[in-house]
């Protein structure tokens, strides 16, 4: 039984207070009813936040019982928080879950501390909020959605990876940091899936999610998967094989070219439609598989 916990949250132009309340409120929980102690803290670290509000109510964070927030002052993307999120923790056991994700239930922690046989456990994500066939990342997450449950990942447990939402034992964590080359967002989770493959790390899923409940707007999802796949073909000879979209391309190299030519004459009718309220998901794969054969 997990007895002592790190939750280590990376922040960036976000408003985390609630979210720390309502994890230090099932910490505290667990800590009356533990017959035997358990001691937790939350810690947030700012990535150079630039939104002066949101960096205003999260001061309030630091001010809550066995919490603490650390700014960071300069953007180093969420690969180098990580880390530096594990440095700056005390227990043996840390838990990473994102800032912008809905906490569940009321079991979330308690859910993870029976699994202290196993080196990580990941909970997953599940998706929330209203149904909105408009949004286009609202659209591509509930499609993916049943290609991600526990059953599945831990069929594949190194190529599935994502960490939204894990718990991992320092001394793992200790052989298996995250990779700082990675200073955008985006990848850096699935080559951490790698390492831990590498480390031969005891690895479990199971069914405790974080909610996505809160969807940017579809220009905005678009720019950030567009510095993803950057990200991607940066690193695509060290996760060729953890990406199914360079498997696809690996696939289809063949007729490379003529997918090439398809993107230059229609990638911005697409990206234009993608933008727009009906989005379509075969496009939405269409356009990032040329977007990526394009980048040089």
């Amino acid at each position: 039984m997990m007895d002592e916990l790190s939750i280590l949250m990376p922040c960036y132009n976000s408003r985390c207070l609630d979210s720390v309340r309502r994890l230090q409120q099932l910490c505290e929980r667990i800590t009356h009813d533990a017959p035997e102690g358990f001691r937790y803290e939350i810690i947030v670290a700012d990535d150079g936040s630039t939104d002066v509000d949101a960096m205003e109510q999260n001061k309030a964070i630091g001010q809550l019982k066995n919490c603490i927030l650390l700014c960071k002052g300069q953007n180093t993307g969420s690969a180098a928080t990580r880390n530096y999120l594990a440095d700056h923790s005390r227990y043996r056991w840390l838990l990473f879950v994102d800032c912008d994700m809905q906490i569940p239930g009321m079991d979330f922690i308690m859910r993870y501390l029976s699994y202290d046989h196993y080196d990580v456990v990941n909970g997953g994500i599940a998706v929330g909020g209203e149904a909105d066939p408009s949004n286009l990342r609202y659209r591509y997450e509930k499609q993916a959605e049943p290609l991600h449950t526990s059953d599945r990942c831990n069929a594949r447990p190194y190529q599935q990876f994502r960490s939204t939402n894990f718990v991992i034992s320092r001394q793992c964590f200790e052989r298996c940091r995250f990779d700082e080359r990675f200073t955008k967002s985006g990848y850096e989770d699935v080559h951490f899936g790698k390492l831990l493959g590498e480390a031969k790390a005891n690895v479990l899923y199971i069914s405790n999610p974080l909610m996505l409940c809160d969807f940017e707007s579809n220009e905005a999802y678009l720019s950030k998967c567009e510095r993803n796949l950057h990200t991607l073909h940066q690193f695509r000879s060290e996760l060729q094989d953890y990406s199914p979209l360079l498997s696809l391309a690996r696939r289809l190299r063949l007729v490379a070219p003529l997918m090439r030519l398809w993107h230059r004459l229609f990638g911005s009718w697409e990206r234009r439609h993608l933008a727009g309220r009906h989005p379509s998901l075969f496009v939405f794969h269409l356009y990032r598989l040329g977007y990526l054969l394009c980048i040089r």
